[in-house]
């Protein structure tokens, strides 16, 4: 019989990396269409939801933060990110998936998530420049990030800078960390 402990385990696993999957998609999405559908940052909200409530009801309430520092990183992602869709910086997509993936990283992990996103955009801007003046593809996909740029566009698939992002503060939240593992191993 499974105990609890490995019950939680497993829940928390599986939201974990329903929420990178998720996240590949999204990077797969912008590149392909520059767009990233609303279902993903659904998926990462409720996966979140699901693996707090779950090991909060555990017992197991020490992987995450506070609740309270799981909200204030979603709304600080929610307005910073609209404030950038606004003066035109992101798409729509990209701010709604930003404050997704933002539920997960916490307060404290915000600052880690925000660095690592910026310098993989900046990176992406960078090809973008390369590949706008060198015109490499000779028949990219009609729509897709290539295909604009190489049409003089000046955009950036930004799905896959908050990608890895977020996971950068995953990492850095020990979530992938033996102590994690341990810690549901420990209470039986």
């Amino acid at each position: 019989m499974i105990d609890l402990d490995m019950t939680l385990l497993i829940i928390f696993l599986i939201c974990l990396f329903v929420t990178l999957f998720i996240g590949v998609m999204a990077g797969f999405s912008d590149v392909r269409s520059m767009t990233i559908p609303n279902a993903y940052s659904v998926y990462v909200i409720l996966s979140f939801f699901i693996a707090f409530a779950a090991l909060y009801l555990g017992g197991q309430d020490a992987i995450f933060a506070s609740i309270t520092s799981h909200l204030l990183s979603g709304v600080f992602m929610f307005v910073a990110s609209a404030v950038l869709f606004a003066l035109g910086i992101i798409g729509a997509g990209d701010s709604k998936f930003a404050t997704a993936c933002a539920f997960w990283v916490g307060v404290k992990y915000v600052p880690v998530f925000l660095l690592f996103m910026t310098i993989f955009g900046g990176l992406l801007g960078v090809v973008a420049l390369v590949i706008k003046r060198k015109k490499p593809f000779k028949n990219p996909l009609e729509g897709s990030w290539v295909y604009q740029v190489q049409g003089g566009a000046d955009k950036v698939p930004y799905g896959v800078a908050i990608t890895f992002g977020m996971v950068v503060a995953f990492v850095y939240s020990g979530y992938f960390s033996s102590g994690v593992m341990h810690s549901f191993m420990s209470l039986s």
